[in-house]
């Protein structure tokens, strides 16, 4: 069956994960597919990036279609027989399901090519340190390429067979600071820093549901928030912190400034921006997704993750789909970054079917 060789795809590529600028495997395993399949392809795009363009029978509008490559530093604790051999890497982040479900939807376009358009299909690195879609961005690829819509979609934990769609909302951006106090002071000021969280990752089932029904509450108790984390190093705080609404983060760098009490704080970079999906276009999808699945609306940005789609989304109109890779019974919450991620593969066919059916759709209602 096609959706059993996905399934393997999805495993060789978790099998064999590889770091932010190291994807060297995936990006060549991705190539190799999609050339096969008849698509044009490049790579070597902003490091290890792979771009492949499907070719409609006419000209037409031009969508874009995102995944991303990297797996995360860390060490994988779930149990499978297609667990990580990598020593300190891991796909954690699911982005071994992005990335099959996007060879898969560019293979079943190729088999029912659309009449009209392109479909121009981005295989990003570098996700985890935030700097893939920059460098892909620079290398010249929307100047190239000049697609009029761009999606993605991304793994969630919440029951498969579900999406989740944030017209207006999304992932929000992420600000740091290092602060220099007396050593007196050091764990007086990283306490009245973590003090500033509003909001704390859910521990139970109960807790992340409650969590759901707030971030789809409009006007609701997630409409702004704050999240923060800090250590201690050197006797200097480290901290770094997200924020909802996205233009919160100068008033927060302020009260950051009075908490330091005098001490040398440091700012290194400017926010990195929130990634907010189009209301339009978020509202568009749930027509196609709505065929092959149940559809979920969030009015605010889930607190404790960020995604570098942002700096794509800040050039193109479009969306980020979240897809539900849960299976609690089978004992695969899918929470994302956690050592014991664990993912329904049948999200994997379901999402593969949502992709090819939502660019379908666009590409007939785009003029």
């Amino acid at each position: 069956m096609y959706e059993d060789a996905l399934i393997e795809l999805r495993r060789d590529i978790h099998r064999w994960p590889e770091l932010a600028g190291s994807e060297q495997r995936t990006a060549a395993l991705v190539a190799d597919r999609l050339r096969a399949a008849g698509l044009e392809v490049t790579t070597g795009v902003g490091g290890h990036g792979v771009v492949a363009i499907l070719h409609g029978d006419e000209p037409g509008p031009v969508i874009a279609y995102r995944a991303d490559l990297d797996a995360v530093a860390d060490t994988e604790t779930f149990d499978s027989d297609f667990r990580s051999r990598v020593p300190g890497a891991a796909h954690l982040c699911g982005h071994d399901i992005h990335t099959t479900i996007a060879v898969g939807a560019a293979e079943g376009l190729c088999r029912r090519r659309p009449a009209r358009g392109q479909v121009v299909f981005i295989f990003q690195p570098a996700e985890e340190n935030l700097t893939g879609a920059r460098a892909m961005i620079d290398d010249g690829l929307l100047d190239r390429t000049r697609p009029q819509e761009i999606y993605a979609l991304h793994c969630a934990p919440i029951p498969v067979g579900t999406f989740v769609i944030t017209p207006g909302a999304g992932l929000p951006g992420q600000d740091h600071c290092r602060i220099s106090p007396p050593a007196a002071d050091v764990e007086r000021i990283a306490a009245a820093v973590d003090g500033l969280s509003t909001v704390h990752r859910p521990q139970t089932p109960e807790q992340f549901q409650r969590l759901i029904q707030d971030l789809a509450t409009e006007d609701g108790p997630l409409s702004r928030y704050v999240y923060v984390q800090s250590y201690v190093d050197a006797d200097e705080v480290h901290a770094w912190w997200r924020a909802w609404p996205d233009d919160r983060y100068p008033e927060i760098r302020d009260e950051l400034r009075r908490l330091a009490d005098g001490a040398a704080i440091e700012f290194p970079a400017p926010p990195f921006p929130a990634m907010v999906s189009s209301p339009e276009l978020s509202l568009a999808a749930a027509k196609p997704l709505r065929t092959v699945g149940e559809i979920v609306t969030l009015s605010a940005a889930y607190p404790f993750n960020g995604e570098d789609f942002a700096l794509f989304l800040q050039r193109i109109p479009g969306a980020m789909i979240f897809l539900g890779v849960a299976n609690e019974a089978a004992g695969l919450h899918g929470i994302t970054h956690a050592t014991d991620f664990g993912a329904d593969e049948r999200a994997i066919g379901l999402g593969v079917q949502a992709v090819v059916t939502l660019l379908t759709d666009r590409l007939a209602a785009i003029m």
